[in-house]
């Protein structure tokens, strides 16, 4: 009996180690995605051209990660790329009701401005990043 009340703390202590995990890596990504859209990053650079959507697709990851923490992480990668891919495509659609919506400055953080293709391989670059960090942690946890 001992041994499976242990067993199932353990299993509770590996979930919230990986929430915490998912948790401490999107805010580290949320971070470092709002400086690359300050002043400090010209946005004439690669990095500012690139790198906000890049780490936005990370963030999607992560914030998967933590609601979805039992998940593969192909399973993770695939949700993820769905949902920043809709994203993208709803750019697509003009409407004067969306147009105040993606002009607030959350807003545009979330839904965007206009649609890029460059913008489909930032997000597909983010996510296998993301997913390659999650897999080196996961592989570093078992051992």
């Amino acid at each position: 009996m001992n041994a499976l009340r242990r067993g199932a703390t353990s299993r509770a202590t590996s979930r919230a180690t990986s929430r915490c995990w998912a948790l401490l890596i999107l805010i580290a990504t949320i971070g470092l995605g709002l400086f690359s859209r300050s002043p400090s990053v010209p946005h004439s650079s690669f990095l500012g051209q690139y790198a906000g959507d890049t780490l936005w697709a990370m963030a999607v990851y992560w914030s998967i990660r933590m609601v979805f923490h039992r998940a593969k992480i192909r399973h993770l990668a695939a949700g993820a790329l769905v949902f920043a891919y809709a994203i993208e495509l709803s750019q697509l659609y003009q409407s004067e009701w969306i147009t105040p919506i993606r002009n607030h400055p959350l807003g545009a953080l979330i839904l965007g401005h206009g649609f890029l293709w460059s913008d489909l391989l930032c997000y597909a670059t983010g996510i296998l990043v993301a997913g390659a960090i999650d897999l080196t942690i996961q592989n570093t946890k078992r051992s």
